[in-house]
């Protein structure tokens, strides 16, 4: 089961966070040598089309490292409010997908334009 999270994004700002994977039996870091990364973004699970999407870039693979961000430029085009996004993990090897982090992004509003 995904685990669940909540960020928080300054609408117009650079935003960025590490996140560090564990194995839900072992309590251990995920090895995702060889995986890719996604993630993205939508307003509700009905929204046809992903409101943005996030990069994902590996740091440290071997223990389940990586870093999740949006330039500035991204998130001043997000409507301040509440978006539900998840990151996936596929591994090329086994050629399996799994959502891994799942939860709600908070967009707060800029005053500057």
């Amino acid at each position: 089961m995904a685990e669940y999270v909540e960020l928080y994004i300054d609408q117009g700002s650079d935003f960025s966070t590490t996140v560090s994977l564990n194995d839900d039996s072992t309590n251990l870091p995920q090895n995702v040598t060889g995986s890719i990364v996604t993630s993205s973004l939508r307003r509700s699970l009905l929204s046809p089309n992903a409101s943005s999407n996030l990069t994902c870039t590996l740091i440290d693979a071997a223990n389940g490292e990586f870093i999740l961000s949006m330039t500035a430029a991204n998130t001043a085009i997000l409507r301040p409010g509440s978006y539900l996004f998840d990151v996936k993990v596929y591994d090329t090897l086994s050629a399996t997908t799994s959502r891994l982090i799942e939860g709600v992004m908070f967009v707060t509003p800029s005053v500057t334009k």
